[in-house]
């Protein structure tokens, strides 16, 4: 049976997770056994793929024609496509297609399929889609927009001369994953260009197939034979959703998995004097922030904006209940991206905001703070409503679920907002994009994956600098622009950043190699060694 020992170690494993006070495991050689939460995955296609977990697993049966190195994920290196040039016009762009790479089916990629990927994300319009659409793509005009002019030559025209490495870090996202055209349409329906197909099946390029996955619960990756950046040194990958972070701690503590994903800062602690782990920490891209609805009064005045952002413990949460796992960061390009500033020019400071309240002639009031039920931001909500209570200011707690607090932030209707956001694309324009400018600020206007609109402010101070930043060529003048647009959104915008997730990784001694893909972009199993 031509899967038999990938279901042998498969099935063994499966045992040392159910078995209750068994011995002490170690777990196959060959694979790399993880623990972590994967509820959030809705589908396993790359052009509907939009959550941590399935852009985490894709990230590893797919490739894109530009990509990060996992040894150094700054600068962009040669993925599906081995070169590309931008021609004197400004928006054609031309990509010579690596040969001889091959499809989980066998079939060998051309650049008929690498169109046909991106169109394919273009037309079905799901949510990702918008990292390709904003460079002019319909899907009236992809066809001709993006198309193979050989069969290893791919062209793209947008429709502005933007920034060349926007255009490329944008590739770089799992929506640009290529996908075997052959396959896909094979498995068609209905004219969905294989779309139910993909949701639980792969037709990759990547280092690994999807050999088993039940949703919530696993999945098995199993490596290519011969895969173009060379065979993967672990076999298989067994990823088990484990809920419980005490638990996923007792599984690494026995043996039985390799890393941990899920710990809390006391697993982490407790583990420290285990000489058979080891904890990495990697800075992450998600952005714990506040912000002020300029509908609701006096949340619009600039008074009530400054001093909200000295009434903030930034370290004081940073230091307990945050410790190891959040950093303080005041500012909305994550650390790790283009342009990203490290300044804190605030701190907790109560007589400094009482006496620019009382300068501003701000009477004592009222108001509530939206905030999701997870213990990490209602611990943060509960801070800030002590250290404003101190400045005599009242803040109710709106306790909500996920859906139900952001209905009502998409909707407009909160005063002051406490939550996250993370970077869409290795690109400082993902950030910039959503809290520095705001195309239209009337309701009508209905602009909800931006954040200046959802807060109605309207980012006069930053909104045209934003705009100049994605068109700028040149990237040490870009990151200026990028540098100059967060100084002034820290201090005129109603947003307060305050933290820049650090996520610890426990795993075995044993393991080298594991990157979560930093803060900008998904986990890298390929490259792992045991």
């Amino acid at each position: 049976m031509k899967h038999a020992g990938l279901l042998a170690a498969s099935a063994a494993i499966a045992l040392a997770f159910s078995t209750p006070g068994h011995v002490f495991a170690e777990t196959p050689a060959d694979t790399l056994v993880i623990a972590d939460k994967i509820d959030d995955i809705v589908s396993l296609d790359p052009a509907e793929s939009f959550e941590f977990s399935g852009n985490d697993m894709l990230n590893n049966i797919y490739d894109t024609l530009v990509e990060l190195d996992p040894a150094d994920l700054g600068p962009l290196v040669p993925g599906l496509a081995e070169s590309w040039e931008l021609a004197d016009d400004g928006v054609t762009y031309t990509f010579q297609i690596r040969q001889g790479v091959k499809f989980e089916s066998g079939n060998e990629m051309t650049a008929e399929d690498a169109a046909f990927s991106l169109q394919r994300a273009v037309i079905l319009d799901k949510t990702p889609s918008f990292i390709l659409d904003q460079f002019g793509f319909t899907a009236d005009n992809v066809a001709e927009k993006i198309k193979a002019t050989g069969d290893y030559e791919l062209t793209i025209v947008t429709d502005k001369p933007y920034a060349p490495s926007f255009f490329y870090n944008c590739l770089t996202a799992g929506v640009a994953a290529i996908v075997d055209k052959e396959t896909a349409m094979a498995n068609e329906v209905d004219g969905d260009m294989g779309h139910e197909w993909l949701k639980s099946n792969s037709a990759g390029t990547g280092a690994y197939n999807l050999r088993s996955y039940k949703p919530s619960e696993s999945y098995v990756l199993e490596a290519k034979d011969e895969y173009w950046r060379g065979t993967p040194a672990l076999k298989r990958v067994f990823l088990r959703h484990v809920a419980e972070p005490a638990t996923q701690r007792l599984l690494l503590e026995k043996g039985d998995i390799d890393i941990a994903r899920k710990l809390t800062p006391v697993d982490i602690e407790g583990i420290a004097d285990n000489g058979d782990l080891k904890v990495v920490d990697e800075v992450k891209g998600r952005i714990m922030y506040v912000s002020l609805n300029q509908k609701k009064e006096p949340l619009n005045n600039p008074a009530v904006i400054e001093a909200f952002k000295y009434l903030i413990d930034y370290e004081g949460m940073s230091s307990t209940f945050l410790k190891g796992q959040y950093r303080t960061h005041q500012s909305f390009l994550p650390a790790g991206f283009l342009g990203a500033i490290e300044d804190t020019p605030y701190s907790l400071d109560v007589e400094k905001a009482k006496a620019i309240l009382d300068e501003a002639g701000v009477e004592p009031f009222t108001f509530q703070i939206y905030v999701r039920n997870d213990q990490e931001r209602l611990d943060m909500a509960q801070s800030f409503q002590s250290t404003l209570a101190q400045a005599g200011i009242t803040a109710e707690l709106r306790v909500g679920t996920g859906s139900e607090i952001l209905g009502e932030y998409r909707a407009r209707n909160h005063d002051v907002y406490l939550g996250a956001w993370g970077p869409d694309y290795p690109d400082p324009h993902t950030n910039a994009d959503t809290f520095a400018r705001n195309p239209g600020n009337a309701d009508e206007d209905a602009n909800t994956g931006i954040l200046a609109w959802r807060n109605a402010w309207e980012a006069k101070e930053v909104n045209d600098l934003t705009n100049a930043a994605v068109l700028e060529k040149d990237s040490e003048k870009r990151a200026v622009l990028y540098e100059d647009i967060q100084r002034t959104h820290q201090e005129v915008s109603p947003f307060m950043p305050m933290f820049q997730q650090i996520q610890q990784v426990a795993m075995q001694n044993s393991v080298e190699g594991f990157s979560q893909g930093g803060s900008i972009h998904s986990a890298f199993y390929w490259a792992t060694t045991k």
